[in-house]
């Protein structure tokens, strides 16, 4: 027999042709078709942990919402083509992006301590887009009378919402640390008129009725023993960072030194419309960065994508946010 007889022929080839585009029936299989597996929608998980030496973390996501920007919440100084284009250059939109809101649990084997509180029930970002922590803590494995301290970064109402629930404090157990000028800067009434206003009412209605249980933090004071605070102010007047340190490890929370994981960390000179020192903040933000990179510490952006944990690398005069992977995993 010659290789020939194996060439199929015109009609062999139509007849295949015909075959497959009538579907299986024509083969004489009767099932039916399976339709595709259903559309599940978009998730991403709302809680992480890991280990910074003997203490383990939690992080809770408090909102997933989208918000109009970076420009000109970032780079009201800058023309907005410039913050566009930084976007373009680093595959992200150029007029809508992500933020994380990222409370944090840290359980030092003697203590369960809590870094902000989210959005709650009157937070920058409504429910139910935003407010998650109070419903998160019992998937990650918490209650909320367990907290024993409640550090607060600042006095905004997304680091501050989630401090009542219901009319009543949501960690009934817990004591409260704060800056003493943060607190300072807040809780008085008639000191303040505007947008200002507005969120010092926030704070009021949400410390009230834990006020006797604060007790003031200044930068090198130990909130417990591991966790100590850094100043860092212009992005409000008291506004704290923390070092949080077990067994030769260490971790940054860095509360709102940073509000997009490209813009703020390119153009720390770039300013931010939640900042209330504007100039201030910017210098801070450099010299965080700049300490931050040289000491190659992991670090807690609250508004850094879920789950909100990375790096700081130097770039020439600007820097660049490097989120974790696998390096506290181990």
């Amino acid at each position: 027999m010659s290789t020939t007889d194996f060439r199929p022929s015109r009609r062999h080839v139509l007849m295949s042709a015909t075959a497959l585009a009538a579907g299986p029936l024509a083969f004489g299989v009767g099932a039916p078709v399976q339709a595709a597996a259903p559309l599940l929608g978009a998730w991403q998980p709302r809680h992480w942990r890991y280990k910074i030496g003997a203490f383990e973390m939690t992080t809770i996501t408090d909102s997933e919402v989208f918000l109009d920007g970076p420009f000109p919440l970032i780079g009201g100084n800058a023309p907005e083509e410039d913050v566009r284009r930084l976007m373009r250059d680093n595959l992200l939109p150029e007029a809508r992006y992500q933020p994380g809101f990222s409370p944090t649990l840290v359980n030092t084997g003697r203590e369960l301590v809590l870094f902000d509180t989210g959005n709650g029930e009157n937070g920058f970002v409504a429910r139910p887009q935003g407010g998650w922590l109070a419903a998160g803590l019992g998937p990650a494995g918490f209650k909320a009378e367990d907290v024993d301290v409640v550090v607060l970064s600042h006095g905004h109402p997304d680091h501050i919402g989630g401090l009542m629930e219901g009319g009543k404090p949501l960690f009934p157990n817990a004591r409260y640390a704060i800056g003493q000028i943060e607190y300072d800067f807040w809780a008085p009434e008639g000191k303040h008129t505007g947008e200002i206003e507005n969120m010092a009412a926030i704070f009021r209605a949400n410390t009230r009725a834990i006020a006797d249980r604060f007790t003031f933090v200044k930068p090198g004071d130990d909130v417990v023993a591991g966790i100590r605070a850094v100043e860092a102010y212009g992005h409000t007047p008291g506004h704290l960072n923390f070092l949080i340190e077990s067994e030769g490890q260490a971790i940054y929370f860095w509360g709102d030194c940073a509000h997009h994981q490209v813009a703020s960390l390119a153009r720390p000179d770039w300013h931010c419309v939640f900042d209330i020192d504007k100039e201030l903040g910017a210098v801070t933000r450099k010299r965080v960065y700049d300490r931050l990179a040289t000491d190659r510490l992991a670090v807690i952006g609250y508004h850094m994508p879920f789950p909100s944990v990375g790096y700081v690398e130097r770039q020439g005069s600007a820097y660049r946010w490097l989120p974790h992977s696998y390096q506290l995993n181990l």
